[in-house]
């Protein structure tokens, strides 16, 4: 069985940081294809942030520099430290794992950005 748990979302002011955390069992995240996504206004998968096996990484154009994708192999879990967040940052956000053989999904997480 393949278990996504996700974790770190919350209420921030403007300006502030999170991290979010999946964390991953059943399979390798350094054999997969990490992806932070997030629903648009018309509720289309926008691409957020990934990361490939081999460590390349991008990032959605709303991004802007602020965030940023990580791996730690050991703990088998994926993180998307959230720096400089905006009230449009706002938002459910899921994390994936994906081959070509298919995907697996985590449960979401919620980000508010608000004062």
């Amino acid at each position: 069985q393949v278990q996504l748990v996700q974790s770190g979302g919350g209420l921030v002011q403007p300006g502030g940081s999170l991290r979010l955390s999946c964390e991953v069992s059943g399979i390798l995240v350094s054999k997969y294809v990490m992806k932070w996504y997030r629903p648009d206004p018309e509720k289309k998968w926008k691409l957020v942030a990934q990361i490939i096996p081999g460590g390349n990484t991008r990032y959605g154009e709303k991004v802007g520099g602020r965030f940023t994708i990580s791996r730690d192999d050991v703990k088998n879990t994926v993180y998307l430290q959230m720096n400089d967040l905006k009230p449009e940052d706002t938002d459910i956000y899921y994390c994936n794992a994906g081959q070509s053989s298919g995907a697996f999904w985590g449960q979401g997480t919620q980000v508010t950005v608000s004062s």
